[in-house]
């Protein structure tokens, strides 16, 4: 069932003092503007196509839309090496990092986006322990 969910968000306690402190976070307003900035960059991406979010592509767009470089590539290689990852983890993984990618206004995958995609699936498994 797991593996049907993109994304898999642990969530840790927060301290009382960063609760009840007075420094902030960004602003919902700032966060809504990355997002409809990462959905622009995707209508566009896929005009003409039935696919019209990152979420959405298929096989093809994948591998067209998601190139990585070496170092990229090669954290991905080790995800995948792990126990349990499959090639619909691998795919999904992909996207995550587009969409992060998206979310940044960045052309092209980098390796932080990878990471961090591949640490959303930390539920999957423990891939560092």
């Amino acid at each position: 069932m797991l593996e049907r969910i993109d994304l898999h968000v642990e969530v840790p306690l927060v301290e009382y003092r960063e609760l009840s402190g007075k420094a902030s976070g960004e602003s919902s307003a700032a966060i809504r503007e990355r997002i409809v900035a990462a959905r622009a960059i995707q209508r566009e991406r896929f005009a003409g196509t039935s696919a019209r979010t990152n979420a959405k592509m298929g096989p093809r767009q994948v591998r067209a839309c998601c190139e990585l470089d070496t170092e990229s590539s090669t954290y991905l290689e080790h995800a995948m090496e792990q126990p349990n990852f499959s090639a619909r983890a691998h795919d999904r993984i992909l996207k995550v990092a587009r969409t992060l990618a998206d979310l940044e206004g960045a052309d092209r995958i980098a390796s932080n986006h990878i990471l961090e995609a591949i640490q959303y699936r930390s539920l999957d498994r423990n891939l560092f322990a």
